[in-house]
């Protein structure tokens, strides 16, 4: 089926930058030079910039982000890192990589990010970083967990895979912790062609030890004081982002735009009693990743959707305490109550850059017909 309204739609971004995404990938295949060098030291300049960091690190993956950070602050066997429960998978799965354990910690009732009124209670001398997660674009309470995490002494590192650009206060999120963790999937705000990551940090230390284990530990040529990895970002990656960034600004504004129509739509249609719809709190600058709304008879709402050609995703229906992968440490449904609510209730619908007027209205005129009739019907 020919979607009415996709989810995402990469091939409209993509026209208007063509010539010179050809142009930059020609200068990378003329340079012969394909790992790290003067793309991605000039793509980490840029971004460090935009950030307003010391350091941007680029590395191969969101996920290597996480896991570099980790790495970096010396988190291993015997750690507990402490997370929300309600995230993608890779969130946990750095910590575990590492011989460490995921700390759980339920979400607050309405931003899906960590509350941080729950974290104290799992302290203890085991805990080596706290991990929130800036979910679906909207930054987690940093003001309060910065605070205590300075009291506790204990290192953050901000999973920002999704929420490049989105501010707490009057500053850009990843550069609050000790090391933000971004991601460039091809779907992300700033996505490439193919997989890519940030790693960002104002210490200069903690930047020197990243950069090292990006490269298997390596000093000098083939003199390695540490173990690390194989976590650089290939040129061809870099040099497309070079040309993408530039444009971030205005999709993040036409993002927020199509979420505030969005708002006005439900108003309109009588739906806001029933669709419950994503908050911005007034110091946090949401860059909707994603337009996530809770429903009841979610799964029904969705297959509405999919047989009217409009594209929507769950994110994510099983929380992290009960992934398989996971079972080991014990999790039982119930034990994190809001998080398995938002797994049954979220819906993310289509909110990207390219996103139409009309289309936005179909989205919400669907919604509409499956609230207000028969429920399920197709």
């Amino acid at each position: 089926m020919t979607l009415r309204v996709p989810m995402v739609d990469l091939p409209s971004q993509y026209r208007p930058l063509r010539a010179q995404i050809l142009a930059a990938v020609t200068r990378v295949t003329e340079s012969q030079q394909f790992i790290m060098g003067p793309e991605t030291a000039a793509l980490e300049a840029e971004l460090e910039s935009m950030l307003g960091v010391e350091h941007a690190i680029s590395v191969s993956s969101g996920t290597d982000a996480l896991l570099l950070a980790l790495m970096a602050l010396g988190v291993g066997p015997g750690d507990d890192v402490v997370m929300p429960v309600y995230s993608f998978f890779a969130t946990a799965a750095a910590a575990v990589r590492l011989g460490a354990t995921p700390v759980f910690v339920d979400i607050e009732p309405d931003s899906f990010n960590v509350d941080v009124a729950q974290i104290p209670p799992v302290l203890s001398s085991r805990t080596k970083a706290l991990l929130p997660c800036h979910l679906f674009g909207l930054s987690a309470d940093l003001d309060s967990l910065l605070t205590l995490a300075s009291r506790a002494s204990i290192p953050v590192v901000e999973d920002a895979a999704q929420a490049i650009g989105a501010t707490c206060g009057s500053r850009p999120v990843g550069g609050f912790g000790a090391f933000g963790c971004f991601s460039f999937y091809p779907t992300k705000n700033l996505g490439a062609f193919g997989d890519a990551g940030l790693l960002t940090t104002n210490d200069a230390g903690l930047a020197s030890r990243a950069r090292r284990l990006r490269v298997h530990g390596m000093d000098a040529r083939y003199v390695h004081t540490m173990v690390g990895g194989n976590f650089r970002m290939d040129a061809m990656q870099a040099a497309i982002l070079r040309v993408k960034a530039p444009h971030l600004p205005a999709w993040t504004e036409a993002r927020r735009q199509h979420a505030a129509r969005y708002r006005r739509m439900f108003h309109e249609a009588g739906l806001t009693g029933t669709v419950v719809l994503p908050v911005e709190p007034p110091d946090r600058r949401h860059v909707f990743h994603q337009f996530v709304i809770r429903v009841d008879e979610r799964d029904a709402l969705k297959r509405h959707l999919d047989a009217r050609g409009i594209g929507s995703e769950v994110y994510y229906p099983v929380p992290l305490h009960l992934q398989p992968a996971f079972a080991s440490l014990g999790g039982r449904p119930g034990d994190f109550p809001r998080a398995e609510r938002a797994a049954r209730e979220s819906l993310a619908i289509p909110i990207h850059a390219e996103l139409s007027c009309d289309q936005q209205q179909l989205v919400v005129d669907a919604i509409g017909e499956f609230v207000k009739g028969p429920r399920g019907s197709p």
